[in-house]
């Protein structure tokens, strides 16, 4: 019988640090409004799983939708920005 770290070399090259690049940590911190965003519409759509949605769960997970909107909204925007020749936009 073959060990599993044997056979998972083949699909994940193993790292040493195992840790997560520069490139992906500066990733990461970009897009941690939006994950903040997603994490509070997921915390209020969780809350509702089990029950009626309340006025106050429905405008709870409206306003968690508006901010993930605009979290992605202002990703792209910055990400058009910093793609335009000379910093234009």
């Amino acid at each position: 019988m073959k060990a599993i770290a044997a056979l998972q070399d083949g699909v994940t090259p193993w790292s040493d640090g195992l840790e997560p690049s520069d490139a992906e940590l500066d990733a990461i911190e970009f897009e941690l409004p939006l994950i903040l965003a997603e994490v509070d519409l997921l915390d209020a759509e969780i809350t509702v799983l089990d029950r009626t949605p309340s006025v106050l769960d429905e405008r709870r997970i409206r306003r968690a939708r508006r901010k993930v909107l605009a979290a992605r909204r202002s990703l792209t925007n910055q990400a058009i920005a910093a793609s335009m020749p000379g910093g234009a936009a």
